[in-house]
């Protein structure tokens, strides 16, 4: 999926405002990621001939961090726990469920654009399992019930 214009514009010019800083790489990739919504993959040829770098070390780090999005996203993301401790209270119902209520997978992102969905490894709010992350906000003890509830905030469907 190619990039507009604009989008190519404004990694141009994000490049050029990052090259000179000391360790320009990530910050680099975290302000397009803000601007254009992801890290495109045409964007990598640009990030490494503007910081001097391979374009297989851009995209090494790219890859790595699961921060990084290389293709677009729902307007929202909603991440649920699937740790042991959510597991043990329940995460793989609510997966389940999240799966059918939103009707995509994970990495898969619903018909109107709306929602997101991702695996998370651990929120840190294991004594309050299972935990959902809704886009920068960790819920705690999340069932179906309020899976539906979180969901209807966002204007989704379910």
């Amino acid at each position: 999926m190619g990039i507009s214009q604009n989008e190519q514009q404004s990694i141009s010019d994000l490049v050029d405002q990052y090259k000179d800083l000391p360790g320009a790489l990530l910050p680099l990739l975290h302000a397009i990621q803000g601007e254009v919504g992801y890290v495109p993959d045409s964007a990598v040829a640009t990030i490494a001939l503007g910081l001097n770098l391979s374009r297989a070390e851009v995209h090494g780090v790219v890859s790595f961090y699961h921060d990084f999005k290389t293709h677009p996203v729902g307007r929202n993301t909603v991440q649920i726990c699937r740790a042991e401790a959510c597991q043990a209270m329940g995460s793989r119902e609510l997966e389940a469920h999240a799966k059918a209520a939103l009707g995509i997978d994970y990495h898969e992102t619903t018909a109107d654009g709306n929602i997101t969905l991702e695996p998370v490894y651990c929120l840190g709010n294991c004594a309050c399992s299972p935990s959902v992350r809704v886009n920068d906000d960790i819920v705690a003890r999340v069932d179906s019930a309020r899976f539906n509830e979180l969901v209807a905030n966002l204007g989704g469907s379910q």
